[in-house]
């Protein structure tokens, strides 16, 4: 009987042998076949970084380049705008347009630069006023009765004087006594410096 058992005990043991095997084996087989493969990426090669050596002059050249490049960009004068105050001059200037609620104005004048001779010739509402005045470095002008709406001055440049352009200071006072105006013409020969005083 303990050798029927024996024998009974041994194959039992070998069978669960086989059978906890043929369980491992299996898994790694059933394992094996869901395994993703996964090609592997080629790799793009790159290309070798060069050395790149500049020596001092070098340097100072693509300087000197890129900070000229910049103030090109930066300091260019658009086109159409005058800058020379010889060619600013050859044009009839605009003071613009003042309201008032005044029934009279005082317009003087005076040189604004040394007296060198300068002389003009003044307009309201296109009717010379004064027709020749030469201008010293004492303030000087005439009363208006405004009318209702636009009023305009202009002065016209005579001639330059010793000294180009004709300059002059102006001011224009209301019936109280309060500057409405203050400002300055710088005009050459022949063109006129317009304001236009506008009665409320």
């Amino acid at each position: 009987m303990n050798r029927y058992f024996n024998v009974k005990g041994r194959v039992f043991t070998l069978g669960l042998l086989l059978s906890v095997f043929s369980a491992t084996y299996a898994q790694e087989e059933f394992g094996s076949e869901f395994k993703v493969k996964v090609a592997p990426q080629k790799k793009k090669k790159e290309a070798p970084v060069k050395d790149v050596k500049f020596n001092t002059g070098d340097f100072n050249k693509i300087k000197s380049y890129v900070i000229q490049d910049v103030e090109e960009n930066t300091y260019e004068i658009p086109k159409g705008e005058e800058k020379d105050p010889e060619k600013l001059a050859k044009r009839d200037q605009d003071f613009g347009v003042v309201k008032t609620a005044s029934g009279t104005a005082k317009v003087q004048y005076r040189d604004a630069a040394y007296v060198d001779g300068d002389k003009v010739r003044v307009y309201v509402n296109y009717e010379i006023v004064q027709p020749e005045v030469l201008l010293n470095g004492e303030a000087q002008g005439f009363d208006i009765t405004l009318k209702k709406g636009v009023n305009r001055i202009d002065f016209e440049a005579i001639n330059e004087g010793y000294a180009a352009p004709n300059t002059a200071d102006f001011k224009i006072f209301d019936d109280n006594g309060m500057v409405i105006s203050s400002n300055q013409w710088n005009i050459a020969q022949g063109y006129k410096a317009t304001i236009i005083l506008e009665k409320e």
